[in-house]
């Protein structure tokens, strides 16, 4: 049996949405619930709120629909006859987080749109996009079972949790395509201005895509984790973020950092996006496919605790830059500047002498995203110093004849790109390095201590230079990616000397 939904545009003018869901062979008292988060962003967001009108019927007889609790429902059934349930949600959110929609545009996620039928999860479930305002398009990397050039039509996913881990953009925008390593690339973009380089952002996004599926998997013949990927990226005046999914992600960004025709430089706002590209895209892997072990099966009806953030956040927050670095899309200096800055906002943050960054991921739920004035003097974030955890390991690792990248495919490898524990990580870095890392583990992750990076650096032939810091530097510069993080101002400057020590140039 298959579960349906519609999607039909109700009105732009309100931000509505209708969502009707058929049931074949309901339960007699079938429940029904929606998600309180989506999975990678950690806060309990209470999507229930935004449904209104909500009834149920079997046939032309109305349903009796009781209310459990804030995001639950029972549905009184008479008979096994078709249950049809509907409800207007009111949409607008321009985050990547939730569903937005107006006259020019709409966008959803399935964990704000899309109940939940209990017991039934494991069942294909199909979504037909309904009533559309003229000239509007579809993007999603959902698989289409009937769909019409423009997208419209009839997907299906496997199961709910694949259902609710495609999202999907509506309106009149920008899309390209690219093939990386045989696997088919979609960039759609909303909201862009008509001087937008189009062919300037698939190519550089491609140099970003293809070095990473070499990363994890080889550069002949990769066999690849999935067969199509999307970027969905909407462009507004201000903002910046990205939520990963299985093969696709949501973006946000200035609308002036794209490129532009005509103008071969590459600008800090620019270099950025290409950075939140890269940071999304590699959580294909790291977090969507490894992922912490509590999240080998998700509970929607409440927080999903782990204290791995630091290495699915920051880990992925390392490599983002590299990988530009790597692709040739940003200098040394560029990226020395940027990694300046990351070690700038830790520094200037005394929250790290209170919380660490294992901490930090556990309290992800109630800390990261509810920021107040003592934030800062509280906190970490466990994106910019599990980056530098990350930086410290991988210095370490390669004075030891290792690297970060071969763990990083050792546990891809050893997990079947599948759940995994921090033993699973410190088995991986002994493997890898030849010696336990157990204290390295337990000093960075576990612990308060200042990293020694100072040293790690300067034998990598880094130079560490103090500055002092300009007002706000460190707060800026101590937020995540998928913050409203425009990255302005470093306090401290590292920069190539003759260094000391045997090191290893990066692969």
């Amino acid at each position: 049996m298959t579960i349906h939904y519609r999607i039909d545009v109700e009105d732009v003018h309100a931000h509505l949405f209708r969502v009707t869901l058929r049931v074949p062979r309901p339960a007699s008292s079938q429940r029904l619930s929606l998600p309180v988060w989506i999975p990678g962003s950690y806060l309990v967001r209470e999507f229930a709120r935004h449904l209104s009108d909500l009834r149920a019927e079997q046939g032309s007889q109305p349903v009796p629909l009781r209310q459990l609790d804030k995001a639950t429902w029972v549905a009184e059934c008479a008979g096994r006859g078709e249950l049809s349930v509907s409800a207007l949600v009111y949409a607008f959110d321009t985050s990547v987080r939730c569903a937005f929609l107006d006259a020019s545009r709409g966008f959803f996620n399935g964990t704000g749109l899309c109940l939940r039928v209990e017991g039934r999860e494991a069942e294909p479930h199909r979504l037909q996009i309904g009533t559309l305002p003229r000239g509007w398009q579809v993007a999603t990397a959902m698989p289409a079972v009937k769909a019409d050039a423009a997208g419209r039509g009839v997907y299906e996913a496997a199961d709910y949790d694949e259902l609710v881990d495609h999202p999907f953009e509506l309106g009149a925008f920008w899309r390209g395509r690219f093939g990386a390593h045989g696997v088919p690339h979609e960039f759609v973009v909303a909201g862009a201005l008509p001087d937008f380089d189009g062919e300037r952002l698939l190519a550089d996004a491609r140099r970003i895509c293809e070095a990473q599926i070499a990363f994890w998997h080889g550069a002949r013949k990769p066999k690849v984790a999935f067969d199509r990927y999307v970027f969905l990226l909407n462009t507004s005046e201000d903002g910046h973020g990205g939520l990963e999914h299985r093969a696709s992600t949501a973006l946000l960004s200035a609308r002036r950092n794209l490129p532009q025709l005509g103008r071969a430089e590459t600008s800090d706002g620019y270099a950025d996006l290409l950075g939140l590209i890269s940071h999304e895209y590699f959580h294909t892997w790291n977090v969507k496919r490894l992922r912490p072990a509590e999240f080998a099966r998700y509970d929607y009806t409440q927080e999903n605790y782990t204290e791995l953030l630091w290495f699915f956040e920051g880990f992925t927050s390392y490599y983002d830059d590299l990988f530009l670095r790597r692709c040739g899309l940003i200098d040394t200096p560029r990226y020395l500047r940027l990694l300046s800055r990351t070690l700038t906002g830790v520094a200037g943050t005394p929250g790290r002498e209170v919380q660490s960054v294992a901490e930090a991921s556990f309290d992800a739920w109630v800390k990261y995203y509810r920021t107040d004035e003592n934030t800062p003097n509280a906190t970490i974030s466990y994106y910019a110093k599990g980056s530098l955890v990350a930086l410290a390991l991988d210095l370490s690792l390669r004075r030891d004849g290792s690297s970060l990248d071969e763990v990083m495919r050792t546990l891809w490898s050893s997990s079947g790109g599948g759940p995994i524990s921090e033993a699973d990580i410190a088995t991986a870095l002994q493997r890898c390095g030849g010696r336990s890392y157990a204290k390295e583990l337990a000093e960075w992750v576990h612990g308060r201590a200042e990293l020694p990076l100072k040293g790690l650096l300067y034998s990598a032939g880094i130079e560490w230079q103090a500055q002092a810091p300009s007002p706000g530097s460190a707060a800026r510069a101590a937020r995540g990616r998928k913050c409203a993080d425009r990255r302005e101002g470093h306090a401290c400057a590292a920069r190539r000397c003759g260094g000391s020590g045997g090191h290893r140039r990066r692969r």
